[in-house]
């Protein structure tokens, strides 16, 4: 099976509903909320929602955290989290979409599902200009420079229940490129590794720019 038919099989029928949230959304809000949101999509309820905010300065630890890659623990409040994953950085400036889809309508394959939040990403950051591209053994979305080194522009992290996804992916708009300092981020830990954001590359693109695009790549690839 090719890359492009492990990607169709994730389209769906059906409404999904999107969510902007103005402001900075609480992080144990925002896991509540996906939490009943998951329950009422696997129980017929309720529709699909990709939901998109920003949160205050936090690190979030996944399911493969290791306790010496959160290098300042005081500095911003820390959140177990039940997601793949290891330490992730949100802050201000960073785009965060939660998407709770019903993968019981879109093929039950977790790989296939993490391969198309890959591609989601992919798509819009080309629609900058920018190239982002995945790397075997590291999570996320990454940019190559031609000195070699290579940034994180974006995180993924998965949590299903019940055939139904939630929490998703983050992009760096324009967040404080420092504050990834007090963690050793999913998949940074070698020389020559670092964070980005599109700011950060030239791309002076607002917020609701990126969630415009967001939303087109999303149909390419989740229908």
């Amino acid at each position: 099976m090719t890359m492009n038919d492990t990607l169709s099989a994730l389209h769906a029928a059906g409404p999904v509903e999107w969510q902007t949230d103005p402001g900075l959304t609480a992080y144990p809000l925002a896991v509540s909320a996906m939490e009943q949101r998951v329950a009422e999509i696997r129980d017929g309820a309720g529709d699909e929602l990709v939901w998109l905010v920003e949160h205050p300065a936090l690190y979030t630890s996944g399911t493969s955290a290791r306790v010496e890659d959160l290098l300042e623990p005081d500095r911003f409040p820390v959140y177990d989290t039940g997601r793949g994953g290891q330490y992730t950085y949100h802050g201000p400036g960073q785009r965060v979409a939660y998407a709770m889809l019903d993968l019981r309508k879109r093929g039950q394959d977790l790989r296939a599902y993490v391969r198309g939040l890959e591609a989601w990403v992919i798509d819009a950051l080309a629609e900058f200009g920018i190239a982002g591209e995945r790397r075997e053994g590291r999570v996320g979305i990454w940019v190559a420079h031609d000195d070699g080194r290579e940034d994180k522009i974006a995180a993924i992290g998965v949590r299903v229940r019940g055939w139904v996804t939630y929490h998703g992916i983050s992009i760096n708009v324009v967040p404080d490129l420092s504050h990834f300092s007090g963690i050793v981020p999913c998949g940074i830990g070698d020389e020559g590794l670092g964070v980005t954001s599109l700011h950060h590359l030239g791309v002076p693109a607002s917020m609701t720019d990126v969630d415009t695009v967001l939303k087109t790549s999303f149909r390419k690839i989740f229908g």
